[in-house]
């Protein structure tokens, strides 16, 4: 018998019995998807957040009173109990970081309350993303101005009452008309506009075009300054002089925070490389977790391939009888069954990554980005479903070899 024929003969007998190998199959789709299904997942995340990471900018680090994941809700109260970055310790960090840094950009957000943008009868939806800063916030978030003018310092010296508008605001209020030197009100509180932001689109599955921003101090001076923290972008020259420029713009916090050399920091320092790191841990955590549920559902399927082997060994008993009669060889039989076993186990992995790529996928659509496909994963996917067939499929494939001519022929 050659190859072809023997594999032939595989697949002959899997058809014969199709329900049984399907839910033989399906144990072992439910264990690739899951694998599979949450690295496409996290790898859609991991790329989304590598590529998006615009609202640093370049040879970008910053300075905020919560690390970059909160501190958890553990170390939650240990943050909320720090001082506030006021506005007057940002300006002063400003004006020491002068001729170091090439941007210091000083920001703030409205988080506590839903945003609104109101013009001539016609509303946005109440989810704006509203807050104040200076005239360095196109640099520091790269953003860019398609209509109108950036905020000049005299604006946020003076706090003047203007606002640069995003574009899903701009498609909202204004669809026929030009939005400069029209006022516009933000949360019951009266903006002329000045500029409109060049389109950004999505990023984290939210819309950069849903923004509006005031000068920072009129931002404090309308919302209160009281229980809002300052977040401080600071650019370095270059590259090669972040670490330096960081180092540099540690020291300067500190001195307007007012600390002693012996106290801690009580701030946190960011850039990229720090959100890339946490996401990465985060990322493994999930891989970890993925791997372990999915090995013990993979282990399940490959019992299940055996005992489903074993069922076919018994009910196939005279027909291995047969075939050893006129001539089949021990080999013969062996590479018949184990191949059975390494189908099954196959094609049920091919399920379950296609099943795993294009769930994880759904991710990639809900944060409008572009898909992937795990490769290694899908590469390793498929050498763990041959591993399961062959170790799962080798006792009874031997033991159907190892039958006795003679006994199988009586067998009923």
């Amino acid at each position: 018998m050659n190859p072809a024929e023997i594999f032939r003969m595989a697949l002959g007998s899997l058809g014969a019995n199709k329900l049984r190998s399907g839910l033989t199959m399906f144990g072992i789709t439910v264990g690739v998807f899951s694998v599979i299904g949450v690295m496409t997942a996290v790898t859609v995340l991991r790329t989304s957040i590598e590529t998006g990471l615009s609202f640093l900018g370049s040879n970008m680090f910053q300075v905020a009173k919560y690390p970059l994941n909160g501190g958890g809700p553990e170390g939650r109260r240990k943050y909320d109990l720090r001082r506030n970055i006021t506005l007057e310790q940002a300006m002063r960090y400003q004006q020491m970081m002068e001729g170091v840094a090439t941007v210091v950009c000083l920001k703030t957000f409205e988080n506590n309350a839903a945003v609104q943008a109101v013009y001539n009868g016609r509303k946005t939806t109440p989810s704006l993303n509203f807050g104040g800063s200076n005239e360095h916030f196109l640099a520091a978030n790269q953003y860019a101005i398609d209509l109108g003018r950036n905020f000049t310092q005299d604006d946020v010296e003076l706090a003047r009452p203007v606002v640069i508008i995003g574009q899903g605001i701009l498609a909202k209020l204004f669809p026929s008309e030009n939005p400069l030197g029209k006022p516009i009100k933000v949360n019951d509180r009266s903006y002329v506009v000045i500029g409109v932001f060049a389109p950004k689109g999505s990023s984290f599955g939210g819309n950069q075009d849903d923004i509006a921003m005031i000068p920072i101090t009129r931002f404090m001076g309308d919302f209160g300054a009281e229980r809002r923290s300052v977040n401080i972008a600071t650019q370095a020259p270059s590259q090669a002089l972040l670490n330096q420029t960081m180092d540099q713009g540690v020291t300067a916090m500190r001195v307007v925070r007012g600390l002693q050399p012996e106290n801690e920091n009580d701030f946190e320092v960011y850039n990229n490389d720090s959100i890339i790191g946490i996401i990465a841990k985060v990322a493994d955590t999930i891989a970890a977790g993925s791997f372990i549920i999915s090995a013990i559902a993979l282990l399940a399927a490959g019992i299940g391939i055996m005992n489903i082997m074993l069922v076919s060994v018994t009910e196939r008993t005279k027909e291995i009888g047969i075939r050893k009669s006129i001539g089949a060889r021990k080999k013969n039989i062996l590479w018949q069954f184990l191949i059975e076993a390494v189908l099954i186990s196959l094609l049920g992995g091919m399920f379950g990554i296609m099943l795993g790529v294009a769930g994880g996928n759904m991710l990639a659509i809900m944060m409008d980005t572009a898909a992937v496909i795990p490769w290694l994963w899908v590469a390793i996917g498929l050498i763990v479903c041959s591993g399961i067939g062959v170790n799962f499929g080798f006792y009874p494939a031997w033991k159907a070899a190892s039958l006795d001519p003679i006994e199988a022929l009586r067998f009923e």
